[in-house]
Formats: structure tokens, sequence, C-alpha cells
């Protein structure tokens, strides 16, 4: 089979394919790893390609695929690629920051753990905003990711490299991590399926934090089959991770739920989804959306949900205070990037924090400071957890009624690379329809839904109550089917 032929399958069927002899994995990653040389120049989807490491990887799970081992692993051999906030023990973890440019972490993530043992092999270190924090994945230090489907574009952030990565063939699927909409934004402007699970579904072992109490890690995929296969491989209790949730109940099964199945569903339509701010491609396309899965059955229905209209400052107040105490770590003297000029201790701290952090860490961080600050802590910081409170209570109110909560996943297509971050604050507004889930530790998934008049794709959110990212993928596997055969635009 030639290399473009491989690259454009998806991780399912590449793997199918491993296992029935008809593709190895050494001749996949080759193609793959062929097909970044080539092409990554224009995207810069990658901040580090583990080449010799990737193909010593693929010879190794080939020998174990052809011995009987991985039976159960449906992606065993396929190639892909880790957001370079994942730690992948002795290759470069650096955040897409200067301060951790020459950081090996001694240890894998417990996410990377599984896909190890899972026969998974990976090729590279996906670029992202630095320290996550970001929208277009343009505050990187190695330099921004572009958008494959329009190269004058953003990819979305911060796991822009992930998505680029999935859109462009240079990975059959990634992990990205979302703080407050971090997987499904870039997904939406990538035209890739794209899912954030319920906290606590997958270890944050590993995982170099921004925001703890909102960070999930995730996959990005071609397609809902992938995103379901990669979630199964990646969930489940960790008992290194504290916030991972420990319940015999649960069933990790996702892939069982990938069936054409929506009759009966109740999908819930928040008026303010819809409403000012929203750009009237974006609108129509989704609205389209909701009316193909009506047609399949589901029974739509519009609703109020005021609260979450605060949601963006209530998760900026959040997710920066957090941020200002996580990143303190980062001082010149553990690990990391050092000042090579100094007098003294405080000298250290002061120089190595200020030439290490871009512009946008170093804004969150004094912003988080702020908050936390005596005097502003009521004002701001608490203020902020009791309105997350009353966002999780919307929430739970509108899941006694609906099964799903659907809309777009961002209130326009991707913008122009370099007009974003000169204007922070409308940067931010980007993640309205994003950072309540993470707020409200619920699972979202964003998947392609049409194109906007210029050709750019626009995505699709669902939104699930705790736990029930079957339920998610059934939608979004009914959907997807639904429009292939000609129920969408």
């Amino acid at each position: 089979m030639a290399e473009k032929e491989i690259t454009a399958l998806s991780a399912l069927a590449l793997g199918r394919m491993i296992k029935r002899g008809e593709v190895s994995a050494v001749e996949a990653t080759r193609a793959l790893l062929d097909k970044i040389k080539a092409e990554d120049g224009a995207y810069n989807s990658y901040i580090c390609v583990m080449e010799e490491e990737a193909m010593k990887r693929a010879k190794e799970v080939q020998r174990g695929i052809e011995a009987g081992a991985y039976a159960d692993s449906p992606l065993a051999g396929v190639p892909m690629g880790i957001k370079d906030n994942i730690c992948t023990k002795g290759v470069p973890t650096t955040c897409a920051s200067k301060i951790l440019q020459s950081f090996r972490p001694p240890y894998n993530a417990s996410v990377v753990e599984k896909l190890e043992a899972a026969g998974a092999v990976m090729v590279g270190k996906t670029n992202m905003d630095e320290f996550a924090m970001g929208s277009t994945t343009e505050t990187s230090f190695f330099g921004p990711t572009k958008n494959p489907r329009n190269i004058s574009r953003v990819p979305g952030g911060s796991s822009g490299g992930s998505a680029a990565a999935v859109a462009a063939g240079e990975a059959f699927y990634a992990l990205g991590s979302d703080t407050g909409g971090s997987i499904r934004q870039p997904s939406s402007y990538c035209g890739v399926v794209g899912m954030k699970p319920t906290y606590g579904t997958v270890s944050r072992y590993g995982l170099i934090a921004y925001g703890s109490s909102l960070d999930q890690i995730g996959p990005i995929t071609k397609n809902v089959s992938d995103c379901a296969a990669v979630l199964e491989m990646i969930s489940g209790y960790d008992k290194k991770d504290s916030t991972s949730v420990k319940d015999a109940s649960l069933d990790y099964c996702y892939t069982k739920a990938l069936t054409e199945d929506v009759k009966g569903l109740r999908i819930g339509i928040p008026r303010s989804y819809f409403g000012e701010g929203l750009d009237p491609d974006v609108k129509e396309t989704v609205q389209k959306a909701a009316k193909v899965l009506e047609a399949e059955g589901a029974v739509l229905e519009e609703f109020d949900m005021e609260m979450v209209d605060y949601a963006i400052p209530a998760y900026y107040v959040i997710a920066s205070a957090e941020a200002s105490s996580n990143l303190s770590r980062f001082d010149g003297v553990k690990y990391g990037y050092r000042t090579p000029e100094f007098s003294g201790l405080q000298d250290v701290y002061r120089k190595s924090r200020s030439e290490g952090f871009g512009r946008e860490v170093k804004r969150r961080m004094m912003i988080g400071a702020f908050v936390l600050s005596s005097g502003y802590y009521d004002a701001y910081y608490n203020k902020a957890l009791r309105i997350k409170a009353c966002i999780k209570k919307s929430f739970d109110e509108a899941f006694a009624r609906y099964d799903v909560i659907l809309g777009p996943a961002a209130p326009t297509t991707a913008p122009e690379l370099g007009k974003s971050l000169d204007d922070p604050v409308k940067m931010y507004l980007g993640d309205i329809y994003t950072v309540s889930v993470n707020l409200a530790g619920l699972p979202g998934i964003c998947l392609p839904c049409g194109t906007d008049r210029a050709g750019l794709p626009v995505g699709l959110q669902l939104i699930g109550n705790a736990f029930s990212e079957k339920t998610l993928i059934r939608a979004a596997y009914t959907y997807e089917q639904a429009a292939a055969s000609g129920g969408g635009r």
C-alpha cells in the first residue's frame, strides 16, 4: 500500500489492517514520519519528532503482534502524537515554554503507560499554547501552529498542534488536554473530533498542571469511532491521581456505544448559546446539525440556562489562581531554564521567571496572584467559586430534563493568524461555549458538522451529564453516520 493511502486511513481501519498483516506497524510509522518530514514545515504541528525511537518502538510492537500479543488492543501499532504538556520518560516535555525547553521527565504520565501497554507508537510531541494558556497555539515558544484547512488561520488552542496533526494526516490520533475548551475548540477549527471526558475519568498523573480542578486529558481523532477507541484505552481509575474516580459501576467500554440510535433522546438547546456574538454561518450550520439529529428521532427543545453567562469571568479567575500556584514551582533552581547572570537567590527567581515565561503566561499568573491576594480573595476568588457551584447546579437542573445539551463549540470559525493576541479579552470570550463544561466537571464532544461560506470547519458540541460519555458517543456517532449519508450540510 502506498504511503499516501496509509496516512489517509482512520486509526481503527489501520489497526485492523495491521492485525490482518496487510500493513505492518513499521510501514505505517515510516509512512507517517515521511509525511511529517515532507509537510509539517507548513504547519508546525510538532515540537519534536522521535523518528529513531518511533521506528524502534514500531518494530517492537510488530514483533509482539506477530507473537499474538495485543489481541485485545484495536490500535496496536498505530502511530500517534502526544501534547507536549504530558510527561514522556526521557523525551522532551516542554509545555511549549522556554522555561522547560530542556526538561526530560524521569517518568511517564499514566495515560502514556496505558497507551504503551496497548501497543501505541508515539511519533512525537505536539505543539501547544505555552503551558496550555491560549486559544490559538500562537503563544508557543517554538512558534505558532497553522491550520491545515487554511494555513492563514489558527488551529485553535491550546491543543492546536494535536488537532492540526490529526487534520493534516500527520497523526492517526493524538492526545490533548482540556482546561476550558482546549480539546474541543481546536477540534472545531480544524474539522476533527475531540472529547473532553468527565473530570476524574482519565488520570491527570503526569499532566503538567495549569488549572488542577479543571484539567482533563482526552483524545483528538479523525472520527467518532476512533475517539471512542482511544478514550477506552486511557480511561479508568489511577491510584496515583487523587482526583481519579474509583467506582466499580463505571463501564469504560465506549466502543459499545457506537450505534446509530437517538430515538427518544432528549436534546436541550440553550437559547443563550445562539444569541448575540455567534457568527451567522456557525449558527445556521449547527442548527442544521440539530435538525439531522431530530430527523433521526431525537426530541429537541430550547430552554434557558442564564447562569452560563457568568462562566467566562469565573473561569479566568479560578484558572488563573490555580495557574499562579502551579507555576510557582518553575523557579530556575530545581529544573528548567535558569538565567545565566544573577546576583543572589532572589535574582535567580526573578530573572529566570521573567526570561523563561511568555507574555500570556505572565499575564495569567499576575491575574491569579491578584485574585488570591489579601483584600481581593473574597471579592474575586471566593465569588468565582460560588458562581462555579451555581453553574454546576444549572447543569444538574438541565440534565433532569435532557439527556444531551447541544450547541456550537466556538462562536466563529478559525480566526486569522496574528489577529487574536493583541486583544486577550476577545480571545478569552472565544471560550464562551466551552469553559462552563470544565467548571461543572462534565463531558463534552466536538465533531465537524459543516463549513462556513469561506470553507472553514464548524464544530458541533454535545455536552452530557457526568459519566455519560456513552450517550454522547452514541449521539455523535448517529449524527456522523447520518451526515455522511446525506443528512448533513
